[in-house]
């Protein structure tokens, strides 16, 4: 069975990782070896050892597990820092911790994510992302939705994902977004917004660096879309819950993801054919206003 991840307090994650790098260091001394021989004995420059010691680097799983064979470490005692590691390899933060700060601020985050990256991948069982709103739904998919969502300034978040969208056209990085036929036609806003938000999409399918696919509900598919996630190059996996958004290190997470996505996109509409998908629903919303 996969390794499931689950959401865990910011206090707890920053006490397990300083945890994971004593032990760490803890195992290494006792073992009688340099950090110097470690880094030799895991392929690992001394620098990162030291990192990973003192806390100022998060090592990944893979990074544990390398340095905990070097040590011969008990199988018991391996078990158990490999668990304490693939929970420090998960952050975890609650929309109303965004929305304490300005949700501006988690679109600043997310552009400086993107910046960094080359490929994207977008999963998106429910909803279109951010990158492909107009205005208008943009301000719809910001706004309270039930009485317990936190206050926030939506006017400035939608700005701000509005601004994020340039890097679109930025042919030196490659999207891809994929959809389902019910996050396309989810009426999460508007008839005439919702007609715009679809011709918008079919428009920005034809950039080059940019895919959209869609699985039309008609297709079978041997898997089930349980979240929206997004995978930045091989580095790291984003996904949302209700609540808040996990953020994923663990190449073996990473590496689930990225194989969901290709099986999802295996069974999609791609290029034209999800161009004419998305025209056809903009034409589909405009007659319901008739």
């Amino acid at each position: 069975m996969p390794y499931r991840s689950v959401p865990i307090e910011p206090e707890t994650q920053a006490r397990e990782r300083k945890n994971l790098a004593e032990a760490l260091r803890g195992l290494r001394r006792a073992s009688g070896l340099s950090g110097q021989r470690l880094a030799l004995r895991c392929n690992m420059s001394q620098t990162k050892i030291s990192r990973i010691e003192t806390g100022r680097a998060l090592p990944t799983v893979i990074d544990v597990e390398r340095i905990l064979r070097a040590l011969a470490v008990p199988d018991e005692v391996a078990d158990e820092l490999l668990r304490l590691a693939r929970r420090a390899n998960v952050d975890y933060a609650s929309w109303r911790a965004y929305a304490r700060v300005g949700l501006h601020h988690k679109q600043a985050e997310l552009r400086a994510l993107e910046s960094s990256s080359r490929v994207m991948r977008h999963f998106l069982p429910a909803i279109p992302t951010g990158l492909l709103h107009v205005r208008e739904y943009a301000f719809e998919t910001l706004s309270p939705t039930v009485t317990s969502d936190p206050a926030r300034d939506i006017s400035r978040a939608v700005q701000a994902r509005m601004d994020r969208q340039a890097i679109l056209d930025d042919t030196s990085r490659s999207f891809w977004f994929l959809m389902t036929e019910q996050a396309v036609k989810w009426q999460r806003a508007r008839i005439n917004v919702m007609a715009a938000q679809c011709s918008h999409m079919a428009e920005i399918n034809r950039k080059p660096n940019v895919e959209i696919g869609i699985i039309p509900q008609s297709v079978h598919i041997p898997g089930t879309p349980m979240n929206i996630f997004v995978a930045y190059d091989d580095r790291l996996v984003t996904v949302e819950l209700f609540s808040g958004e996990v953020v994923l290190r663990d190449p073996r997470d990473i590496t689930q993801h990225l194989s969901l996505f290709d099986l999802f996109w295996s069974h999609a509409l791609t290029s034209d054919d999800s161009s004419a998908f998305l025209e056809e629903a903009a034409d589909g919303f405009m007659r319901q206003r008739n």
